[in-house]
């Protein structure tokens, strides 16, 4: 996608402020060489075809990262490399050593950019809140709470399988969630699931793990939903719906308890693959009209901000020109969407603090 990073760089003036989130990122240009030639639906063809030749051992990693011992862990995801500090919330200048091991455990999306033909029978969609992204691991009696670049930002007990003492006496209970943390609301909206009382899910279709999801939680529902001494954050789990313009149309006119961030769309038979993958998609509600062709209700969530063209001219310059490659949409501070790229800070809102649990506004 050179040209969705073109436009990037084209579209916005670059401010005097270093990282402003009104210009673009310094770090897009090292993923404009990573990517293959190849359209976004060509590559969503090739992802699940790969998926079927895989056969990772996701029982094993799934135990991994739910006791932290990589014991015999390949070479190559020793911990040692070190980062700026700074990139997750910490002094300028200190160095730390990340957590490869739980460093780029999510699954990441991508603009949607080429409509899929069978976007109304094969694909999901869900409505996402504001908040930070978060990998889950409740495991031997504790619930930790790493970002998307490995660091624990947060561990306290939880309801969750294996996450308190009470519910973890004989260490075979764990359970590893994706998630988005609004502090506003001290929730984690379960995005998806990867692993749920020692059963792993990471090879399951969509469709089954999101079933599995709310059937799971459904049980635990009323105790993950209240804020006790031993579960001091809700856990609540996201609604998926099927892409037809109906549905999609009235997802668009609810109301929610949430403040809405964006959508994001699954295809129904994609594994949970760790990193960025063209088999989830990713707009905010506004574009829907622009990019899908839908005509849809009148309402806070299809209102077009005052950045609106910014947004859309990134998506439309792409879709009229040739294809080349991807560009990554992860950011190291955990936002996992290139949204945030070009959305202005607005008058009044806190400035993000990357990898730390205190921030009020992140976009996901």
């Amino acid at each position: 996608m050179d040209e969705l990073s073109q436009a990037l760089s084209a579209s916005f003036s670059v401010s005097q402020e270093p990282n402003s989130t009104s210009a673009p990122h310094p770090r897009l240009a090292q993923y404009k060489s990573k990517y293959s030639v190849l359209e976004q639906s060509e590559r969503r063809r090739r992802f699940l075809e790969l998926q079927k030749l895989k056969r990772l051992n996701y029982v094993n990693h799934a135990r991994r990262l739910a006791d932290g011992d990589w014991t015999g862990a390949d070479s190559d995801e020793e911990q040692g490399e070190e980062v700026e500090a700074e990139e997750e919330g910490m002094e300028i200048g200190e160095k730390k050593k990340l957590p490869k091991h739980y460093a780029n455990q999510l699954m990441l999306s991508e603009w949607l950019v080429d409509i899929p033909s069978d976007l109304a029978t094969e694909w999901l969609m869900v409505v996402c809140p504001v908040g930070k992204r978060s990998l889950i691991v409740a495991s031997k009696g504790s619930t930790a709470v790493y970002t998307k670049s490995g660091y624990c930002v947060n561990r306290f007990p939880s309801l969750l399988p294996g996450g308190n003492r009470r519910n973890s006496a004989v260490g075979k209970d764990y359970t590893i969630l994706d998630c988005i943390f609004s502090e506003v609301d001290r929730t984690y909206y379960v995005l998806d699931v990867m692993c749920w009382r020692g059963h792993p899910v990471y090879d399951c279709q969509t469709e089954f793990r999101f079933y599995w999801l709310q059937s799971k939680v459904e049980e635990e529902a009323v105790k993950l939903a209240e804020i006790t001494k031993i579960n001091p954050f809700r856990f609540v789990s996201l609604q998926s719906v099927p892409c037809s313009s109906e549905s999609i149309c009235q997802a668009l006119a609810a109301e929610y308890s949430f403040q809405v961030d964006g959508l994001l769309f699954y295809h129904r038979q994609t594994h949970y693959t760790p990193g960025s993958t063209p088999l989830v998609g990713w707009l905010k509600s506004y574009m829907v009209p622009d990019i899908l062709g839908l005509k849809v209700p009148a309402g806070p969530l299809t209102a077009k901000p005052d950045y609106a063209g910014q947004q859309l001219q990134q998506i439309l310059v792409y879709k009229k020109g040739p294809r080349s490659g991807e560009v990554r949409p992860g950011a190291e501070n955990g936002s996992y969407e290139l949204e945030h790229l070009s959305t202005p800070q607005q008058p009044g809102e806190k400035t993000d603090t990357p990898g730390k649990m205190d921030t009020t506004h992140s976009n996901t």
